[in-house]
């Protein structure tokens, strides 16, 4: 497959490509980005790395690293982790009351913020140092120690947390939040604040592609089996209430943040990562849903 020039195709193509997509304000620090950042990063397993434009810029994760967040969850505990969040879709907005309320504090699936939230007090419930853990989980899956949090960016996401913290109250109340809230919120916003670029995301989204083991030595981060179903849960909730309209247009598993980043995976073939901060209206970027649709179709195969 030659990937560099379906790269090359698609950078073209986004060039002319109109979008009426937004980037994200509700966290003051995110709607500092320049909405024109576009970057791409594909990880072959056969075949290394092919990328254009802003690729190797970090930028912020945001809900990218629930995905990392419940893989830690996965590895630590087996299916007791389910008696306290759910894995169907949502099919309403990623912070939703009305829903939570409705279904006794159990969120609808771990991508949604009630979900993440729940992993995150399973998470400070079960590791010494959670902060540390995380972040060493991460240096660990993309060989690389020098990716951090953004204090600004933390900052000014904890400044404006009155929904999550809705969400944990919620949920306390039906005794699904372990923890003080504030500990876990602080967690939280704290993993959506990991800077990370296009290519450390692929690069870390590579043991989603290849059976839970990282390419560059082998070692078995998380069993094959536990890989498969975060790959399914990636499929049918990682865009929130555009889950259905993701797996239609480009028919990968992937996940999405309201920094505008989305990584996605090809089982066995590749992880891909792509950039472009502004938000259609569902909260998911809007060029870089595009990039991907055009990925599946000019390679001519996705999971379907």
């Amino acid at each position: 497959m030659k990937y560099q020039q379906i790269l090359n195709t698609i950078q073209s193509d986004l060039a002319t490509t109109p979008y009426a997509g937004k980037v994200a304000t509700y966290i003051p620090e995110l709607a500092k980005i320049s909405p024109k950042k576009l970057g791409m990063h594909l990880y072959c397993i056969n075949s290394g790395h092919y990328s254009f434009g802003d690729n190797d810029e970090r930028f912020s994760i945001q809900s990218i690293s629930k995905v990392f967040g419940l893989t830690l969850a996965m590895s630590l505990l087996n299916d007791e982790l389910f008696k306290r969040v759910d894995v169907e879709p949502s099919g309403n907005a990623f912070n939703s009351l009305i829903q939570l309320e409705y279904e006794n504090g159990i969120p609808r699936n771990p991508f949604i913020n009630a979900g993440a939230l729940v992993i995150s007090d399973v998470l400070i419930s079960t590791l010494k140092n959670p902060k540390k853990s995380f972040l060493e989980f991460i240096h660990d899956i993309t060989g690389n120690t020098s990716i951090a949090i953004n204090q600004e960016v933390f900052n000014s996401e904890k400044e404006c947390s009155f929904r999550n913290a809705a969400l944990l109250n919620l949920m306390k109340s039906f005794g699904n939040i372990k923890n003080e809230i504030e500990e876990v919120l602080d967690f939280y916003i704290y993993q959506c604040a990991i800077e990370m670029s296009c290519k450390e995301l692929a690069t870390a989204f590579m043991i989603y592609a290849n059976g839970g083991k990282k390419l560059s030595n082998g070692q078995q981060i998380i069993s094959s089996q536990k890989t498969k179903r975060i790959n399914a849960v990636m499929q049918t909730c990682g865009f929130y209430d555009e889950a259905g309209e993701f797996s239609f247009r480009v028919g990968l598993p992937g996940k999405s943040g309201v920094g505008g980043g989305i990584a996605a995976i090809h089982p066995e073939q590749y992880a891909v990562t792509v950039w472009s901060p502004p938000l259609n209206p569902k909260g998911n970027s809007e060029l870089g849903m595009y990039a991907l649709e055009r990925l599946t179709t000019l390679t001519g195969f996705s999971i379907f």
